[in-house]
């Protein structure tokens, strides 16, 4: 089975993130979203959510798993879960200049490929911060994320980045 995984925050999933994790599962078997959480960033959205808004998402597209990801370097979580391979969207060549030394170091470390898919021209500008400052300003998000994501928006969602952390 080949098996990869498309990592990230989700604060909240948008549908450039959709539409990466789309065109992943067509080319494997099982894709692992893994919904991350760094100790040193302050959410939106608290880990419970982004895993209900992630599984709402993308609840139709067959051969996709989402779970969260724990503490702990990616390759190791790779090397657990028999993934051959990292699968990360990009939208401008400075995306690539971070991923790069990344993919680098996860192929050291465990041998897991990272593919770079292009985000298609319509998503190129979004982000989940983008959005989140969009929407707390009053702008309209509604064609750049999900149903379930635009509602949680408007509702102000969980106050996950009201929390101290650390």
């Amino acid at each position: 089975m080949r098996r990869a995984v498309c990592p990230g925050s989700f604060d909240p999933i948008h549908n450039g993130h959709l539409e990466v994790i789309a065109r992943a599962a067509g080319l494997f078997d099982e894709v692992i979203v893994a919904v991350s959480t760094n100790p040193a960033k302050n959410y939106r959205f608290a880990l419970a959510e982004r895993l209900d808004m992630a599984r709402e998402t993308l609840a139709s597209l067959k051969g996709i798993v989402v779970e969260p990801v724990g503490e702990g370097l990616l390759a190791e979580y790779c090397r657990q879960r028999g993934v051959s391979a990292i699968v990360k969207g990009l939208r401008s060549s400075s995306d690539f200049d971070y991923e790069l030394p990344m993919a680098t170091m996860n192929r050291q470390l465990s041998g897991v490929e990272t593919v770079f898919l292009p985000a298609e021209a319509n998503y190129i500008h979004l982000s989940s911060t983008l959005i989140k400052e969009v929407a707390g300003l009053g702008g309209s998000v509604s064609d750049y994320v999900p149903r379930s994501v635009h509602r949680r928006l408007l509702s102000g969602g969980s106050a996950a980045d009201q929390q101290p952390r650390g």
